[in-house]
């Protein structure tokens, strides 16, 4: 059947449901004081959902007047709406959908068995939605563990967890983390903290449930009994021979009365006896995924997503850290390198496209820009692909504002000349430590960067496709 013919079809059934004509279903979808009363027909929702059609051949929807009756206090009417569209006529649109929105029609969908939506809708949260996964990753991981059929979304959680723990383990919700969900983390051979750490962020946890205080000194019998007993599931998933002696004799060893004393003979005997072959069985170092991973010290693995869609030019469907076409690769770092022009293009020239990042000195902002050509020559070159960007907070991606050079400004995109920094439009890096930008529109539009400014340090990375 053409496109022309579907796109009828579905027209047709979006009238049907709008109209009403016909309806022999009454649903009312929320709870007081935002509850609506939805019309639709029972045939075309028992063929889209097994949800409606276990429902009306059973007692479960009461029938009145001719009428199934449905109410359904957990699910809000513009999201009842958007699923009912859905099973009409084929079509739903998310991008007007705040994430916790998103979750919450996930969650009804399953619900309502439309499995087609299922993975749809997961696949929709991991691309457009990451930084609210990153911002409730505790509730996210509870929400998704309740739903078995939430597999993608629960791999994308745990995977991200385990690339930047910081995201769950600095939050405030961490100390109130289940433990099922714990133990899920501990077990992972690919989370990405040392194991030093992981122990001190797994004790923090355990006082918080106990209500103790972290100090030995002070413990009574009781307490010991109730740190033993929560900490007994965990001990043996800890990579203890993996902690430095400095940390294990501090850090470690000073909590040897809620640890198995075999173990700490055990440990004791592998720092101070280096070369005794041991008879224990040693648990494998963790080894943290490094597809990911790349030298710098501005920016994070989060920041390589956005530069890589930018580069593509999407708008909204943004790359995850699974599908990015590029590699990046450190080509100049000012502190390492020198900070000065020259040093820049021993390093950077006949390259390629690079991307550069620049921290603004006494903040935490950092600036930069794409070159998709190259920084070698004596003239400016013509490219419509370049483009300037500013993250007033760097580490918070929220705060990204990019910008490409302008269709009439192409000609002056990016200037190459032994004696100037990375220069772009209308930004200057005369010499490495005075930088100006006149934020002119006829170049890259205005991005709130200073007119004048110095640099604690930059970096430039080589754009190659994989």
């Amino acid at each position: 059947m053409s496109s022309k013919f579907l796109t009828e079809l579905s027209s047709d059934y979006k009238k049907l449901f709008e109209t009403e004509l016909g309806y022999d279903v009454i649903i009312y979808a929320g709870e007081e004081p935002n509850i609506k009363e939805i019309h639709a027909h029972s045939n075309i929702l028992c063929i889209r959902s097994q949800y409606f059609s276990t429902a009306f051949s059973s007692e479960w929807a009461k029938k009145e007047n001719g009428k199934f009756i449905l109410r359904k206090q957990n699910i809000s009417p513009h999201l009842f709406d958007i699923i009912l569209r859905f099973i009409y006529c084929g079509n739903i649109e998310l991008k007007n959908l705040q994430g916790p929105d998103v979750l919450k029609l996930l969650i009804a969908v399953n619900e309502l068995n439309i499995q087609s939506l299922i993975s749809h809708i997961q696949e929709y949260l991991i691309e457009h939605q990451t930084e609210f996964l990153q911002q409730n990753p505790t509730s996210i991981l509870e929400t998704v563990y309740q739903h078995e059929t939430f597999t993608e979304l629960w791999n994308f959680c745990l995977e991200k967890i385990c690339e930047e723990p910081k995201i769950l383990f600095d939050s405030e919700k961490f100390i109130n983390l289940k433990a099922p969900y714990l133990e899920l983390l501990l077990k992972r051979d690919d989370l990405n903290m040392k194991e030093i750490e992981i122990w001190n962020n797994l004790l923090k946890w355990c006082f918080n449930q106990q209500n103790v205080m972290n100090d030995p000194a002070k413990w009574n019998k009781e307490d010991i009994t109730k740190i033993e007993r929560s900490l007994q599931r965990y001990i043996p998933l800890i990579r203890f021979y993996d902690i430095e002696p400095t940390d294990f004799f501090y850090k470690v060893y000073c909590y040897k009365d809620i640890l198995p004393q075999d173990l700490i003979h055990d440990l004791l005997e592998f720092h101070i006896v280096p070369n005794k072959k041991h008879e224990v069985n040693i648990p494998p170092s963790r080894k943290p995924n490094s597809k990911f991973e790349f030298d710098s010290t501005l920016i994070e693995s989060k920041h390589i997503s956005l530069f890589a869609s930018w580069i593509d030019k999407k708008d909204s469907s943004y790359y995850n850290r699974k599908n990015i076409p590029y590699e990046f690769k450190l080509l100049y770092r000012s502190t390492r390198d020198g900070l000065n022009n020259s040093s820049f293009h021993k390093n950077c020239d006949n390259k390629g496209a690079t991307i550069w990042i620049a921290k603004i000195q006494n903040s935490t902002q950092l600036i930069g820009g794409y070159n998709p050509l190259d920084w070698h020559g004596h003239a400016w070159k013509r490219t419509t692909d370049s483009f300037l960007f500013n993250f007033t907070d760097g580490k918070n991606i929220s705060t990204a504002l990019v910008k490409h050079i302008n269709i009439n400004g192409a000609d002056w995109a990016v200037f190459c000349d032994n004696s100037q920094g990375p220069q772009m439009g209308d930004l200057y890096c005369s010499n490495s430590n005075n930088w100006s930008y006149h934020g002119n529109d006829d170049y890259y539009p205005n991005l709130g960067i200073p007119k004048i400014f110095t640099v604690d340090e930059y970096e430039v990375f080589q754009v190659v496709k994989k």
